[in-house]
C-alpha cells in the first residue's frame, strides 16, 4: 500500500469550558494529541461536578429562551449557525482532523455534512406541528374536538463519540434547538476542539445565551453527574453497547435515545454489479480506519463470484494510501490511539489462530494499521460477532441466500446491511428477513445521508435520529380538546 508523507501538527490551542456563552477557567487541563503519532496540540479544562451544575442553571435560562421563540425564528437560527459554519469550514476540517486522526479529506466531507445537518433541521422546525384528533371515532365524542402539539422537553444532555466530533454533535445539538430546547453537551475526550469552536459561532449566530453549552473532562463523571441531574429531561448517547447499557440503567425516568454501534454486513448475490459492490466495499469498510458505527465488517459473498470479488477487493485496497492525516493524497490514517490498534491487531490474532486467513495488511506503526482482509473467517471469532471498529473486513462465502441471511441476522447487533442484487423481489424479500434497523440496495451499511431516520434493533441502540426524528424524541406530545356546544 502507498504511503503519504508527514506533515507538521496545524493546531496548538488552550480552550476552557463554554457556558452561558462564556468560557469557564478550571484548575486542570487535560493535553489532546495528534492521533496519529502522539504529538501535543492543545489543553482542554477538565471539568468537575460544580461545573456540570454551572453549565445546568446556563441551560435552565437557555431552554427558557429557546421555547419561547416561534418555529421560524428558530429555523433561521439554525440556518444562521449553519451560515457561521459554512464560512468556517476549512477551520473546522482541520479541528476535526487534529483532534480525531481523520484523514484531511474525510475531514472536509464531515464539515460540509454539518451543515446539511442544520439545513434538515430548520426545515423540521419550521413545520414543527402536532396532529387533528377525530374524536367522534368513538361514542361520546361527539360535539367535542382535539389537537396534538409538539412542546419542547427543556434540557437535553448530549454525549458525543470521538469519529464524527463536529456533524454527530450536530445530530443532538440542531433537533434539540428546532424542538426548543438548550443542550449540555459533553463530547469525547479525544476530541473537545470542534465542539467548543461551534459553541462560539452558534452564539455568534444569535442564539439566546445558554442555549448550547460544553463540559469536558473525564466522560464517565461527567456522564453520571449529568444522569443524576433531575433538570436535564433526556441524555442522548452514541457510543459503544457496554456504555450505553450503563447509560440506559442510571438514567431512571429520564427519556433515552442510543446509537450503539453494529456489526455491519453486506451480501453480494450472484447479479450484482460487481465493480460497484468492491468499490463501495472498500469505501464502506476502511473509511476513518472502519471507525464508523457504519463501517463495513463483514461480507458474505455467493461462491460463484468471490473469487472475482477478493481481487478485485485486494487490488482496490492495495491501491489505498497510508499518511499523515494531515496530507491530501492519505486515504488510511490512524486509529484514535495506539491501544486501539494493538485491540484490533488482538483480534486478528484471534481469528488468525482459530484458523481465518490473512489475505493482506495487518502491519502497525504506533496507532496506524493497514486495511485488513480476512477470508476462513470462524463464527465464533470476534471479528464474526463483535464490533471491531477497527480497517477489518472478513469475507465469507455462501451457496444459499438464506444462510446469508441467517449469519447477517447472527450478532446481538441491527443497525444497518446492505445486498447487492439486481432481482428486485429477491432484494424486498431479503429486506423483511434481517433483522436491521436500515437496509440498503445495491450499497454498502456505510450509506447515510444527514435527514434520514437513523437507528437500530436489538443492541444497536434505541430511539431513532435524523433532524425529523430526533425532534420527535426531543419532544412531548401534548393533547388539547375542547367542547364545540
Amino acid at each position: 500500500m502507498a504511503s503519504a508523507s508527514t506533515s507538521e501538527p496545524l493546531v496548538s490551542a488552550k480552550r476552557g469550558l463554554y457556558v452561558g456563552d462564556a468560557w469557564v477557567e478550571t484548575p486542570n487541563y487535560d493535553e489532546v494529541r495528534l492521533p496519529y503519532d502522539g504529538s501535543a496540540i492543545g489543553l482542554v479544562a477538565h471539568a468537575e461536578d460544580s461545573h456540570v451544575d454551572q453549565a445546568v442553571t446556563a441551560a435552565t435560562e437557555g431552554a427558557r429562551a429557546m421555547a419561547a421563540l416561534a418555529n421560524h425564528e428558530r429555523a433561521d437560527l439554525l440556518l444562521r449557525i449553519g451560515e457561521e459554519l459554512r464560512g468556517a469550514a476549512e477551520e473546522l476540517a482541520q479541528l476535526i482532523c487534529s483532534e480525531s486522526g481523520k484523514p484531511i479529506k474525510e475531514a472536509r466531507i464531515e464539515a460540509g455534512r454539518s451543515v446539511n445537518t442544520l439545513v434538515a433541521a430548520a426545515h423540521e422546525a419550521r413545520q414543527l406541528h402536532g396532529d387533528v384528533v377525530p374524536m367522534d371515532f368513538s361514542p361520546g365524542g361527539e360535539r367535542r374536538m382535539a389537537m396534538t402539539i409538539r412542546e419542547p422537553l427543556g434540557i437535553i444532555g448530549a454525549i458525543t463519540p470521538f469519529n464524527f466530533p463536529l456533524n454527530l454533535t450536530l445530530h443532538k445539538l440542531a433537533p434539540a434547538l428546532a424542538a426548543g430546547n438548550a443542550v449540555v453537551h459533553k463530547p469525547a475526550e479525544r476530541t473537545p476542539f470542534s465542539a467548543l469552536r461551534l459553541a462560539e459561532l452558534v452564539t455568534r449566530a444569535g442564539a439566546p445565551t445558554g442555549a448550547y453549552n460544553v463540559i469536558t473532562g473525564d466522560g464517565p463523571a461527567l456522564a453520571d453527574r449529568m444522569l443524576k441531574d433531575p433538570a436535564i429531561a433526556m441524555v442522548t448517547f452514541t457510543g459503544s453497547m457496554r456504555v450505553g447499557s450503563a447509560v440506559r440503567a442510571k438514567a431512571g425516568l429520564k427519556r433515552v435515545t442510543l446509537e450503539l454501534g453494529n456489526n455491519s454486513a453486506a451480501i453480494i448475490e450472484p447479479d450484482a454489479d460487481l465493480p460497484t459492490a468492491i468499490t463501495r466495499s472498500v469505501q464502506g469498510a476502511f473509511s476513518h480506519s472502519g471507525q464508523v458505527c457504519l463501517s463495513l465488517q463483514r461480507v458474505f459473498v455467493h461462491e460463484s463470484i468471490a473469487d472475482a470479488y477478493l481481487k478485485g477487493l485486494l487490488q482496490a485496497t492495495q491501491q489505498l494510501r497510508i499518511g499523515h492525516p494531515y496530507e491530501a493524497s492519505t486515504d488510511i490514517s490512524s486509529l484514535i490511539d495506539e491501544a486501539a490498534a494493538i485491540r484490533v491487531e488482538s483480534w486478528i490474532r484471534q481469528a488468525t489462530d482459530a484458523g481465518a486467513h490473512v489475505l493482506c495488511g495487518g502491519n502497525r506503526r504506533f496507532a496506524t494499521l493497514e486495511p485488513v482482509i480476512l477470508t476462513n473467517v470462524p463464527a465464533s471469532a470476534r471479528i464474526s460477532c463483535e464490533e471491531v471498529f477497527g480497517p477489518v473486513l472478513a469475507v465469507y462465502r455462501y451457496n444459499q441466500i438464506e444462510d446469508a441471511i441467517s449469519q447477517v441476522n447472527s450478532t446481538p447487533y441491527g443497525l444497518q446491511a446492505g445486498i447487492f442484487t439486481n432481482n428486485l423481489p429477491r432484494a424486498f424479500s431479503s429486506v423483511r428477513k434481517l433483522q436491521f434497523g436500515g437496509v440498503l440496495i445495491n450499497d454498502v451499511p456505510a450509506f447515510r445521508l444527514d435527514h434520514m431516520p437513523y437507528g437500530g434493533t436489538k443492541g444497536s441502540g434505541l430511539g431513532r435520529e435524523g433532524p425529523r426524528y430526533a425532534i420527535e424524541e426531543m419532544t412531548n406530545l401534548k393533547l388539547i380538546c375542547w367542547k364545540t356546544e
